[in-house]
């Protein structure tokens, strides 16, 4: 056995290693229990070693030990709340970092279905499947706003393994890219920063709205804004899925053409929080070398960067907001913004607003592609209800968070129509919604 987080690690896929270390780590976990309330994982784990008497890890079979890895969504938390990680304590357990070792080694070793992989190659081509829906948007959205429930979402179901029960985001009438390189060149008065927007799938083919609002925001104080050109999907849905040859390729392009981007003495803004971890953390990891350190070193969430220039030496943003503030805003804090460790930017920069700021931390159970799969909606749907019965309680005139498919998961359980918190601010800055924004 040996506690192993490096990718290129021989053995990192040798199943009797891991499940070595699965015993390992599981039964530091039992003997803590910290962590009980973060996800399922933990209280399925507690359970299976409760059942023997001698409350021994080792006597999970393959398939318990296996059923703690599906129930894991990456969302990071016990690692943030554990006192025993890497940095602080000789048992050096990395919890999510486990997870993604026995999806890897699973992955390699081919223990994963047929059906599963399906699921995972579809989903994980966010590129090509952004590119034919956003040409046939009116066509695509037909499919992907079933009726959840429906006979044409159980049909979707069926044959590409996405939960029937879940709201899906559309796919917009034109990609926040054309957007970008067709408007007009903006001249600024004053320029306090130059960065390259990493759009993210979502924001590139889903909801380039909020990608819209951020350029102008950026704009408005004095930062320039090109986009991170020959770049595409950060691959997340493939690391999730253990497909760690996939996802060191497409991180390996992206790290690539970013760190040329940070050369040329631009930043790397990010407005989607798991799209951002990846790019400071995960490339680090799975890529490693210079290129990777440097783009980690100059990446940043979108809150972030602009919370940077408003306290930095010289620099500040315009506090003027002519627009509309909401009165009371609940703020969802995603998950993965916790994990990187960079403090509540975005709840800081609405409150420049004048705005009430009320914290949901409650997880919307969706990391990335986990959530909308079919087999992990009985898990994932409750998640979504906690989060809708705590921005219930909260009772805000607004509900704002970073992540688009949280804010749909939002959506789907409680009507709302959530923002980004760059969407609140260029309201509040009086920016009127980009007409081409809309969805087909």
């Amino acid at each position: 056995m040996t506690t192993i987080y490096d990718p290129k690690n021989p053995l990192y896929t040798d199943e009797a290693d891991v499940r070595a270390e699965l015993t390992r780590v599981y039964d530091l976990c039992h003997g803590c229990r910290l962590c009980f309330k973060f996800c399922t994982s933990f209280p399925s784990l507690f359970e299976m070693i409760d059942q023997h008497e001698d409350q021994d890890a080792g006597r999970l079979t393959p398939a318990q030990q296996d059923r703690v890895v599906d129930e894991c969504f990456q969302c990071k938390l016990c690692y943030i709340n554990c006192p025993y990680i890497p940095e602080l304590h000789e048992w050096a357990l990395d919890f999510p970092r486990l997870m993604l070792r026995a999806d890897a080694m699973r992955h390699a070793t081919k223990q994963v279905s047929v059906r599963s992989r399906l699921t995972d190659s579809m989903m994980g081509r966010t590129d090509m499947m952004g590119k034919v829906a956003t040409a046939a948007a009116p066509l695509a959205n037909r499919v992907v706003g079933a009726k959840p429930g429906g006979l044409l979402r159980k049909v979707i179901e069926k044959t590409a393994g996405i939960s029937s029960v879940r709201l899906l985001p559309p796919y917009a009438k034109q990609r926040f890219s054309t957007w970008f390189k067709k408007r007009p060149a903006v001249r600024l008065e004053r320029r306090q920063g130059t960065v390259a927007v990493f759009p993210t799938c979502l924001v590139e083919y889903q909801q380039p709205a909020i990608g819209h609002d951020l350029v102008k925001v950026y704009e408005r104080n004095g930062i320039e804004c090109t986009l991170a050109g020959n770049t595409g999907c950060c691959g997340a849905p493939w690391l999730h899925a253990g497909d760690v040859a996939h996802f060191t390729k497409v991180a390996t392009d992206n790290v690539a053409a970013l760190a040329d981007h940070v050369r040329a003495g631009n930043d790397i803004v990010v407005p989607q929080p798991t799209c951002g971890y990846v790019l400071k953390k995960d490339y680090v990891d799975y890529v490693g070398g210079a290129d990777a350190e440097l783009v980690a070193q100059h990446t940043y969430d979108a809150a972030e960067y602009l919370m940077k220039v408003h306290k930095g030496e010289g620099t500040a943003l315009d506090t003027e907001f002519p627009g509309e503030v909401p009165q009371t805003i609940a703020y969802h804090t995603p998950c993965h913004l916790k994990a990187q460790n960079i403090g509540l930017k975005s709840r800081d920069l609405m409150k420049l607003t004048g705005a009430s700021i009320k914290l949901v931390q409650q997880c919307s159970g969706i990391d990335g592609m986990w959530g909308l799969r079919a087999e992990n909606a009985g898990i994932s749907v409750p998640i979504a209800k906690k989060l809708a019965a705590e921005l219930d309680k909260a009772g805000c005139q607004q509900v704002a968070g970073d992540c688009h498919l949280a804010n749909t998961a939002i959506a789907e359980q409680t009507g709302a129509h959530p923002q980004h918190p760059l969407q609140v601010m260029a309201r509040a800055y009086g920016i009127p919604e980009e007409p081409a924004g809309g969805h087909a």
